[in-house]
């Protein structure tokens, strides 16, 4: 399975989210649907999780890793994940829905139990080597 995220950032912080079925908070984004790219696919999860208040360019939406691993939800599901990085401001407001309980804007301080696989094992330490988070 195909899995993507974007990570946009504000005052060396990542933005996460806490999907109302999950206890931990996880990256903006899901799975690839059938017939998409990974690029498409990341700009729907966005919209859908952020709320229509929120204003995307698709032209700031950069790959930037991406890695295989274990989904969270379900350890048989191998998933590869493809990570991409807004390089804009994120203009608009958020607004949960009936998926997602809230948002937070993240920093290392706030520690690692609070966060998925994903951004334990794999999005903070690269935010952090490249200091993208405090």
């Amino acid at each position: 399975m195909h899995v993507v995220g974007t990570m946009f950032f504000k005052d060396n912080k990542l933005l996460i989210d806490k999907p109302r079925k999950r206890l931990t908070y996880q990256m903006i984004g899901g799975k690839v649907e059938d017939g998409e790219t990974v690029l498409e696919a990341a700009i729907r999860e966005c919209k859908e999780e952020l709320g229509s208040k929120v204003i995307l360019d698709k032209n700031l939406f950069k790959l930037v890793m991406d890695f295989d691993e274990i989904a969270t939800s379900d350890p048989n599901l191998h998933i590869h994940f493809y990570v991409f990085e807004y390089m804009g401001d994120l203009i608009g407001e958020l607004s949960t829905s009936d998926e997602i309980e809230k948002f937070l804007w993240y920093e290392s301080s706030l520690g690692n139990d609070i966060l998925s696989n994903t951004l334990k094992n794999e999005v903070v330490p690269y935010c952090l080597k490249l200091k993208k988070i405090k």
